[in-house]
């Protein structure tokens, strides 16, 4: 294994880039250049949408990007644009979705995006490559005026799950919305961290665990994770191979079929992260969460593990397995967050849900707060902030039916639909 420290392989971002961002905060206030709009009459969210990824076979994982095809999001509905038109890609000038600022506001992040981050670096691994990937991303941080984060900068690197940067898999039009979504929502949330792109040549957990360890290799302390498929007796082994490392925060989405459970968001050594619905409100915080759930077989993933070993931080009474959630974020497509994404579609911008854009985001937050203690498990941080200020509690809604109410509805504290809740700042993920 290379123990190339991270530092030589990618150039820190110093004082002028934290300036440069305290400086785009300062310029746009709560409110990035696509969120300034007039506040209208609210239209109940409503949208149609399509999975990026088709269903896996066994041994293999598919993605969990939803991008909306039509109706009305949460972002469309409150603000005076474009008076309700389907968003497509067609209009490539304005998204039609969250973007940063929002998600800084929801949760409590915008002093900390502002400062925090600069050195770290967020992997993000997914299957396949796609070539447009540096673009992409180029044309959604200047529009949000974000910095640049560029090969020729340091800041953004993409490698095959063997660590080449000129040997990469081939193009799939699928993950590359699914790498879009990631590569931009780790970019929201932390816009002073590096990224590091990681391609696996399949799709298989052979072949994304191989990717996930070259990530640890090349030095990233964070791993988003947006794919998953149903749990098997072969995860364990999975488990040790590929997704144990310590030190390391490990961010896995919960799954996008509604209750029921998803590998790798199971896995003991990874952050489960669920889904949520999220809208403007009168409350103080100016917003509110509830399960993202749209119908019986869509909606985040929760429930007890048939296989994983319930870690010693996780003391819920009636799974003596392993749980799924720990934590949670936005990823109704309802309520969905702006991508730009041109690879084997119109260039342009769309909006996306599915729990593809909740993993990234707590990455974000992970590494927001900070470098992991060596030989921790982060998964257990939220644990220790369990009840707090430091997440907001989600308390209604549900995911489907299940014989422990917990498993897949909402309550006061712990459920497995939304974990412990949603970030209210960085303390709950600081190590």
């Amino acid at each position: 294994m290379r123990t190339t420290p991270p530092t030589r392989r990618f150039r820190r971002v110093g004082a002028a880039v934290v300036a440069t961002a305290a400086l785009v905060l300062t310029a746009f206030g709560s409110a990035g250049p696509a969120d300034a709009r007039t506040t209208v009459a609210k239209v109940t969210p409503s949208v149609t949408w399509a999975k990026a990824c088709s269903t896996p076979k066994a041994g293999y994982a598919a993605c969990n990007a939803k991008r909306v095809t039509g109706g009305v999001t949460e972002y469309m509905a409150d603000k005076a644009f474009k008076k309700g038109v389907t968003p497509k890609a067609a209009d490539a000038t304005t998204p039609s979705g969250f973007g940063p600022t929002n998600l800084w506001s929801a949760y409590g992040l915008t002093s900390a995006a502002a400062s925090n981050g600069a050195g770290e670096t967020i992997a993000i691994v997914d299957a396949y490559n796609d070539p447009n990937a540096e673009a992409d991303l180029a044309v959604y941080r200047s529009y949000y005026g974000l910095s640049a984060c560029t090969t020729a900068n340091g800041c953004f690197k993409k490698v095959s799950q063997t660590g080449s940067t000129t040997s990469l898999p081939a193009g799939n039009t699928g993950w590359a919305e699914e790498i879009s979504l990631d590569l931009d929502m780790a970019s929201a949330i932390c816009p002073l961290c590096n990224i590091l792109l990681v391609e696996a040549t399949s799709a298989s957990y052979a072949n994304l665990g191989t990717a996930e360890n070259e990530a640890v290799t090349l030095g990233a302390k964070f791993v988003s994770n947006s794919y998953g498929g149903s749990e098997s007796s072969a995860e364990t082994t999975y488990d040790t191979s590929y997704y144990k490392h310590a030190g390391v925060a490990i961010t896995v989405s919960s799954g996008d079929s509604a209750y029921g459970t998803e590998y790798p968001a199971t896995s003991q050594y990874v952050t489960a992260v669920g889904g949520t619905k999220l809208a403007t409100s009168s409350t103080t915080r100016g917003w509110t969460e509830t399960v993202w759930k749209t119908s019986s077989t869509e909606g985040t993933g929760s429930g007890c593990s048939s296989y994983e070993t319930k870690p010693s931080w996780q003391t819920d009474t009636s799974c003596t397995k392993r749980m799924e959630a720990d934590v949670s974020a936005v990823a109704d497509p309802a309520t969905g967050v702006s991508v730009y994404d041109s690879y084997g579609i119109t260039a342009g911008w769309y909006t996306f849900g599915g729990t593809s854009v909740s993993a990234p985001i707590i990455a974000g937050v992970y590494a927001l707060a900070g470098t992991p203690t060596s030989g921790t498990y982060p998964a257990q941080y939220p644990y220790d902030y369990a009840g707090t200020s430091s997440l907001n509690d989600v308390t209604s809604g549900n995911n489907g039916t299940c014989t422990v109410s917990y498993y897949c509805t909402a309550a006061t504290g712990y459920d497995g639909p939304t974990g412990w809740g949603t970030p209210e700042g960085i303390a709950a993920f600081a190590p």
